[in-house]
């Protein structure tokens, strides 16, 4: 059973999806890669709660001192990305480079491809908690992002970024 509630943010709503126990999806409504046939029903969960409290903090501007209860559900290459994705401090960034030279080195292999890494980030589950917005090309760019490029630019705005060091569409 999967269980869902809505969050009003400032830079458009958010679909919060549990399973009872953690968080399984945080969604911008209308993102690329959320099931619109998802079989759900709206429940008060306390899951719910602390990810409101982690918005609410997030969303004036503070780094939250807690992550919420996740419950990432992927390949095991998947999960081992959006656990990278998940040391990225507030207010800095990453390359998908860098995360794939990461991921093969753990892997004990002599090298990972970015691309294969821009699918697991760009299929990360739990936008924003899952800072998959912090993550940009190895040039500065500012690529794809499942929510639409002005959601990621205005995330890593909030964030404090100077967004003159990275290439996009103005």
């Amino acid at each position: 059973m999967k269980y869902i509630k809505k969050y009003v943010s400032p830079i458009g709503d958010l679909l919060l999806i549990s399973d009872g126990e953690g968080l399984c999806g945080l969604y911008f409504i209308g993102e690329k890669y959320l099931d619109k046939n998802l079989k759900v029903h709206e429940k008060d969960l306390k899951i719910f709660k602390d990810t409101f409290n982690w918005l609410d903090l997030y969303f004036k501007g503070q780094e939250p001192p807690f992550i919420p209860k996740l419950n990432l559900i992927g390949s095991d290459f998947r999960k081992s990305v959006w656990e990278i994705l998940l040391t990225i401090p507030y207010g800095q960034t990453t390359s998908y480079k860098n995360i794939a030279h990461i991921i093969a080195e753990k892997r004990s292999m002599d090298k990972m491809s970015p691309q294969a890494v821009g699918g697991a980030v760009g299929h990360n589950p739990i936008s924003i908690i899952v800072p998959c917005h912090r993550v940009v090309g190895a040039n500065g760019n500012l690529t794809g992002y499942a929510a639409g490029l002005d959601k990621k630019i205005a995330l890593l705005k909030l964030e404090g970024l100077n967004m003159s060091k990275f290439s996009y569409p103005k």
